[in-house]
Parts: C-alpha cells; sequence; structure tokens
C-alpha cells in the first residue's frame, strides 16, 4: 500500500507531467490530448511506486515490463520516461519529428524504456502473454504490466489474449484497461458497448478489480492485490476521465486526437499551475 508522501509526491509531480505532455502534444501539432491526460496517473504510479526497473540500465535483464498496448497514447509514457530519468526532458517537444526518437507511436528500437513496438490496437496484451511466459521459464524474475484502451477492447486479439492468459496461469501479468469511455469516433457505448467488462473478464477467468484511476492509494493496492494473487492473471478496470485536469477537455470526445493550440494550451498550463500551487 502506497504512504502518505508517495502518494503526496505522485499527486504534485502530477501536474507537471500533465503540463510537459500537453506541451510536447502541442509543439508537434499532433497527437492525443485526452487519452494520455487520462491514463498519467496510472503510468506514474508503475514507474514511480511500482515496478522494477533502471532508467541508467534500460535493459536490465531483472526489470519489470510496461506494454503501452494504447501506443497512440504514448507522449503520455515519454513523460513519465523523462521523469523518471531515461532521457532528457529536453527532448519532449521533439514529438513526431521526422527522425525523433518520440514518434507517435511507440518504436522500441529507437528509445530506451520503450519494450514494444505497438498501435495497432489488439496486440499489445499478446506481447505482454509472451513475456509473462518467459519470465515464468526464467524463473519468475519479473512482472509485466499492459495497458490497453476502451476502443481497442473491441478488437477480437484483445479476447483471444483474454483467453489465453488464465491457461497459463499467468499470475505475473497485470492488464489495466484505462476506462475513460471514449474513442474517436464516440462514446464506447454508442460505438461498441463493452458492458459488463468487468464481468465478462471475470468469466475467462482473470482476478478483476474496479478502481478509480485517478486515485493514488486505490491505484496501489489493486497493484498489491494483484502481486498477491496466484495462479491468475489480473484484469483492473479503471475507471478515468478523458482529458483529466484540464475542465475544457475533461470527458470530451472532441480531444480525444487534436492537439491544442497556442492559446488552448496556455489556458491549459495556467490551470494545471494554478491546481498544483492549490495542491
Amino acid at each position: 500500500m502506497l504512504d502518505r508522501p508517495t502518494i503526496e509526491t505522485l499527486r504534485k509531480r502530477s501536474f507537471d507531467l500533465r503540463i510537459d505532455n500537453l506541451t510536447a502534444i502541442a509543439t508537434a501539432g499532433n497527437g492525443h490530448p485526452g487519452g494520455t491526460l487520462s491514463v498519467m496517473d496510472i503510468l506514474q504510479t508503475l514507474y514511480f511506486a511500482e515496478m522494477k526497473h533502471r532508467p541508467n540500465q534500460p535493459h536490465w535483464p531483472d526489470r519489470d515490463r510496461l506494454i503501452l498496448s494504447k501506443g497512440h497514447a504514448v507522449p503520455a509514457l515519454y513523460t513519465v520516461l523523462a521523469h523518471a530519468g531515461y532521457f532528457s526532458r529536453d527532448l519532449l517537444p521533439s514529438l513526431r519529428r521526422l527522425g525523433s526518437p518520440l514518434q507517435g507511436h511507440p518504436a522500441n528500437f529507437m528509445l530506451p524504456g520503450i519494450e514494444a513496438s505497438t498501435g495497432s490496437l489488439g496486440q499489445g496484451t499478446s506481447i505482454a502473454i509472451g513475456l509473462a511466459l518467459a519470465s515464468k521459464l526464467d524463473g519468475d524474475k519479473y512482472r509485466v504490466y499492459s495497458i490497453i484502451g476502451d476502443g481497442e477492447s473491441q478488437e477480437g486479439q484483445v479476447w483471444e489474449a483474454a483467453l489465453a492468459a488464465p491457461k497459463y496461469k499467468l499470475d505475473n501479468l497485470v492488464v489495466i484497461l484505462d476506462h475513460n469511455k471514449g474513442q474517436i469516433d464516440g462514446f464506447v457505448k454508442d460505438v461498441m458497448d463493452l458492458e459488463p467488462i468487468a464481468d465478462k473478464w471475470r468469466a475467462f477467468n482473470w482476478n478483476v478489480l474496479t478502481i478509480d484511476g485517478h486515485d493514488y492509494a486505490q491505484i496501489g493496492e489493486a497493484l498489491e492485490k494483484a502481486r498477491a494473487t496466484k495462479g491468475k492473471p489480473t484484469f483492473i478496470v479503471a475507471e478515468t476521465v478523458k482529458g483529466k485536469g484540464v475542465s475544457f477537455m475533461e470527458g470530451k470526445i472532441g480531444w480525444h486526437g487534436v492537439a491544442p493550440n497556442k492559446e488552448q494550451l496556455e489556458l491549459a498550463v495556467a490551470e494545471l499551475r494554478a491546481a498544483k500551487e492549490k495542491a
């Protein structure tokens, strides 16, 4: 369970992470504000309070692995990796530029800390299963985390992976759904409803937990329960808000894949800085 000082540190840092993330997207003129802001608290809890990893040794064999299956949200991962010390924060504004290691989707051959090239939705959990199996063969040396999206969960390969992981008793695997309820074409319930999502994964023999994906205490507790669960993988439904932290973006589908302009960025940054001062 996360202690109070850790939670406070995560909360304070969250504002800086969101500012850096939005600044990078605005500088690129392209990207996905909604889903990067919704997943940010999950990512930073993993990297700053949960996972075994060494920024100065990104290929350390015993490191825990994170597969960002919803690869379009990679600016959030880049931001967390930069704050964790994998590379300089000065590199963040190079997002999506030709030749930059910070591409619009993760490219593991271009940047230390990226475990797999993702972005073709539905594939990440299958990759994570392969890594979790490898860890078992090596003597359970590391844990594996996969973050998936709502729209992505409409892909058939996700459900094939959901069948496979319990068969192999992959209790070293955690799949986290960034359940912000929106996708590029609209609200998930209107495009292809997933509910009852928790019951479906539970029926596939997963250990299923539902949490507030912006509550650090709940995130930490769920990850702790996942570590304690033996014989089956864990699926965490993280209830999140698309565009979390910026009032004019929160819950708005239009911010799924549209970069803020200069004026909108200034408003967002001012709001986040003011919120940090009050935190």
